[in-house]
């Protein structure tokens, strides 16, 4: 253990060495837990991956600090008809390299979110045809009308074709698979800061895009970013000065951070739900004590493990008071979300007894997958779940790793119970139902839905619900379809997390809800 530790801080010195190197009076140093697994911005549906590479790459629609909508490489768009959309495209935009942007690119990018590879599919699924009406107007044709089209736009980034020709990077990479491209490791965006050097899971560097079309608010020059998995090791950086921004702040180190002299903690609501899911779709389940059938495809099955769970506990001992138990797969801030919504009572005596009633009196065994390096305390959060479930009989193995390896895994659904965070990227409830809950289908319905839970009326709603133009209606079906999973118990949601981010006094900038983190809001203190 010893040696192990050691090697940690080794690595660690190193790269904060390197960056301390690299630092001037403009540069801002920036540690997270983990690190973005690609710079390919279609090989990953990671908020964080998608925040990283948000400050190389850009939409067509952009966010400002609000979070309301923003012109981005679009400057306006309008609908000409219910199911067709205009999109009028920035002129004098340039790539990194130099090559300019026109509307040949946001129809090789569209299309590329739907090549194999691409975990972005969800976002274009419903396009019918992208057309390029000349070199800067776009019209995008959906299957039926799409009143939050441009809202769903904000994360399908824009890449060079010609970029993308030459580097033979036509596709995304397929993270299931372990493969990589010229995309993985190089970056060819429009955005405000370019990609200098990547080294992954080691130091990514960015410089500020001296040729950016728009206006760069703040002032920094260089971004160091060094993914520093051990919390204490990532505090006592932040603490010593090493480095000048880091997510998250654990939860129990908080007030440490604002008692110290040259730092403080940004804190928020978070957007993200936190949830279990259960592989519901195999006859038996890949990792499972229980042979010849599948336990959780038994809605009691389901709703003893909900209700053997003590989410206030959690709440209380892992999450240290900072997380907000729900009962929806979406919470505040997102359109859709009912406070009205309540949990299921913790009862494990009643767990036992529908367990009793299923065929599995003294309970079962089955593996638990769970990242430990994504969410806010999400190993602890695991182990809080299988010590709640033992005393119920269900015995959790838990297989507990980091997310280079959590992701590609849990992708190609190769589990039978897992964790999983998710931030609605459009802020609204559509984008859940249609990613988490719907049926899966080649097209990008239900991408994330990875236990395959299917409900052919949740998937009616989840249609009329993207093309409802009515806000009355459309929230009615909206509770409707939530109301319709949660009687089924088709995923546990357990909390949304609280958003805790290290900053140094010297360093001002913006925490949005949806824990993007942008540069070109970061200013160095003279």
């Amino acid at each position: 253990m010893s040696f192990k530790k050691n090697a940690v801080f080794t690595l660690v010195g190193a790269a904060l060495a390197a960056a301390a190197f690299a630092a001037s009076a403009q540069t801002v140093r920036i540690a997270n837990q983990g690190d973005a697994l690609s710079m390919d911005p279609h090989s990953l549906n990671e908020s964080l991956q998608l925040s990283v590479t948000g400050n190389v790459y850009e939409g067509l629609v952009g966010r400002n600090k609000d979070l309301s909508l923003a012109p981005a490489l679009a400057t306006a768009w309008r609908q000409t008809s219910p199911t067709v959309w205009r999109f009028e495209l920035r002129k004098g935009v340039t790539f990194h390299d130099g090559t300019p942007f026109t509307a040949d690119d946001v129809l090789f990018s569209f299309a590329r979110t739907q090549a194999e590879g691409s975990d972005m599919k969800s976002y274009t699924n419903d396009f019918k045809e992208v057309r390029k009406v000349d070199d800067f107007t776009v019209d995008i044709e959906t299957k039926t009308p799409f009143p939050i089209l441009p809202e769903v736009l904000s994360l399908a980034y824009i890449m060079s074709k010609k970029w993308c020709e030459t580097n033979q990077a036509l596709r995304p990479v397929d993270r299931r698979k372990g493969i990589e491209n010229a995309a993985s490791f190089r970056a060819n965006g429009t955005g405000p800061y370019r990609l200098r050097e990547r080294q992954p899971n080691v130091r990514t560097t960015f410089s500020r895009n001296g040729n950016y079309w728009g206006k760069i608010e703040g002032n920094v020059q260089d971004v160091v970013y060094t993914p520093i998995g051990n919390d204490p090791t990532r505090v006592a950086a932040l603490l010593s000065g090493e480095i000048d921004v880091m997510e998250p702040v654990p939860v129990q180190d908080v007030a440490r951070v604002n008692a110290s002299a040259g730092a403080r903690a940004v804190t928020g609501p978070e957007l993200r739900t936190i949830f279990l899911g259960m592989d519901q779709k195999r006859d038996e389940l890949l990792y499972s004590s229980v042979k010849g059938k599948n336990p959780f495809k038994d809605k009691r099955v389901r709703q003893a493990v909900y209700q053997a769970i003590d989410i206030e506990g959690i709440k209380r001992t892992v999450m240290r008071g900072a997380s907000n138990p729900t009962a929806l797969m979406v919470g505040p801030g997102i359109n859709g979300f009912s406070a009205e919504a309540k949990r299921l009572p913790f009862d494990p005596e009643a767990s036992k007894k529908l367990l009793t009633e299923a065929g599995y009196p003294t309970g079962f065994e089955v593996t638990m997958n769970c990242p430990n390096d994504r969410y806010v305390n999400d190993g602890q959060i695991c182990e809080a779940v299988a010590a709640n479930l033992s005393r119920i009989g269900v015995k959790i193995n838990l297989a507990a790793e980091t997310k280079g390896t959590y992701f590609p895994k849990i992708l190609r659904r190769d589990t039978s119970f897992y964790l999983l965070g998710w931030t609605p990227g459009t802020y609204d409830a559509h984008n859940a139902l249609n990613a988490l809950m719907a049926c899966v289908d080649d097209k990008g319905a239900g991408q994330f839905n990875l236990g395959a839970y299917c409900n052919p009326k949740v998937d009616q709603l989840t249609k009329a619900i993207q093309s409802e133009t009515d806000k009355t209606k459309r929230a009615a079906m909206i509770k409707e379809a939530f109301d319709a999973h949660s009687a089924e118990v088709g995923h546990i949601p357990l909390h949304q997390q609280a958003l805790a981010w290290g900053v140094s006094k010297k360093v001002d900038l913006v925490q949005l809800a949806d824990n993007f983190m942008f540069f070109k809001w970061m200013t160095v203190k003279k």
